[in-house]
């Protein structure tokens, strides 16, 4: 029997296998943990639905897999696709999934003049939905495909965009190309891949295959990129009396286990100012053209780790002590960088901080992270004079979705974000 891959939580169905912990001849017993996944940058175990000795592993570190796919095979013990629950990975047995066939657009049998391609449809007695990745999934509904009706050819019986492909192709020879007969030629779609370079003919080079993990990093960057017109705001802030605020607080905290840092003081100036400029809050419906104003204040905070950028979220800042920021920020930081962090912890955002001046640098230009509507990036505060003073300036560069925030609002948000860092009262530091 085979162990698939349990449903993974909602708006998760795909994942890529980053540690496998059993090997062939070894005996597991049920809810042991066969794998680790990696989803959404949240690494996440998938345990056994069953137990038996492992006759055969189907996957390797590096594959890409999804809901319904097998992993492994198991000799012995009860089936492991019996019961398919909605429940996630770490509670839910796992779903069935079709046999991978010979290719649709081979010549079928056919039956009532159609191609056997197009009378397939996919059954489950677990009741699983078809394994496929989530871009295969937005295709289809995108253009009203059942995939039911698609008969995936890839590892595990796993619908791939060829197999989409091929079925669209057959609907199109039979309603368009005279009947069933044409269906049986395959066409090219194959899609256009970039010049590969030989970089190595003017001089030495090396290679590494980029991770999973940045490989999402990079599908998220230009998605956010082209497809919402950014402007971004800078600022210099004044931070010279928030500063001598922390250094006088900065020992009681550590007495609390708590670590006072800017990032906690940013972190609730933000909650001020999302509360007076809700826009900055709230999210853009694509499909009804409406704006979501949120009224809570889950802020995410960019974790600079080994494996890349990672932006756990801070839950209901608002209802927070600086003392529980201080506590709860450091807390989701070591989580993140240890890969421990889940993948709700990722999950809910309203909007995000990215500091970078604990590295060094200036102004930047934060990408948003979609959905979200801004995104607000901090560098390096520096010291300026100032007539007679020296004062300790902190630059900021706020980014934001000019689809449905102007100019003048974000120059508006920045003002009273400032404003509260450079007015920050003592009765909400004191413990």
């Amino acid at each position: 029997m085979d162990i698939r891959i349990p449903n993974l939580g909602e708006g998760a169905d795909s994942g890529t296998v980053v540690s496998i912990y059993v090997k062939e001849g070894d005996k597991v017993k049920k809810d042991q943990t066969l794998i680790e996944l990696e989803n959404e940058k949240a690494v996440a175990p998938i345990p056994s639905s069953a137990e038996g000795i492992v006759s055969k592993i189907l996957v390797k570190v590096g594959d890409k897999v999804t809901v319904g796919q097998a992993i492994l095979s198991l000799d012995g013990g009860a089936s492991g696709s019996a019961a398919f629950s909605q429940k996630p990975a770490a509670q839910a047995a796992a779903p069935a999934a079709p046999v991978a066939s010979a290719p649709v657009y081979q010549t079928p049998a056919s039956v009532s003049g159609v191609p056997a391609s197009l009378n397939y449809q996919y059954t489950s007695q677990a009741g699983a939905p078809p394994a496929a990745s989530p871009t295969i999934r937005k295709m289809a509904q995108d253009l009203g495909i059942d995939l039911g009706r698609v008969r995936g050819t890839e590892s595990g019986g796993r619908i791939g965009i060829q197999d989409l492909k091929n079925y669209i192709q057959t609907i199109q020879a039979v309603a368009f190309q005279g009947g069933p007969a044409a269906a049986a030629q395959p066409v090219s779609h194959a899609p256009k891949v970039s010049e590969s370079i030989d970089f190595s003919k003017w001089g030495p080079v090396h290679k590494k295959a980029t991770t999973s993990l940045r490989q999402k990093i990079a599908q998220k960057m230009v998605e956010s990129w082209t497809t919402i017109p950014h402007v971004t705001q800078f600022e210099d802030v004044d931070i010279t009396s928030l500063m001598a605020l922390r250094k006088k607080h900065v020992a009681a905290y550590e007495k609390k286990k708590g670590k006072l840092t800017l990032t906690s003081f940013i972190l609730k100036a933000l909650v001020a100012a999302l509360k007076k400029h809700p826009i900055f809050n709230a999210s853009f419906d694509e499909n009804t053209q409406e704006i979501v104003y949120k009224e809570y204040y889950h802020l995410g905070v960019a974790v600079d780790t080994e494996q890349g950028l990672i932006v756990p979220v801070l839950k209901d800042v608002d209802k927070k002590s600086l003392l529980q920021i201080s506590k709860s920020l450091e807390e989701l930081a070591e989580k993140t960088r240890a890969r421990k962090v889940g993948i709700e912890d990722l999950k809910g955002g309203t909007f995000t901080l990215s500091n970078l001046g604990g590295i060094g640098g200036n102004y930047f230009t934060p990408i948003i992270n979609k959905p979200e509507l801004a995104i607000l990036g901090v560098g390096k505060g520096r010291q300026v004079v100032v007539g007679e003073k020296s004062l300790l300036m902190m630059p900021i560069g706020l980014s934001y979705d000019h689809r449905v925030i102007d100019g003048a609002d974000g120059a508006r948000f920045v003002r009273t974000f400032a404003e509260t860092l450079e007015n920050f009262s003592e009765k909400e530091v004191k413990i």
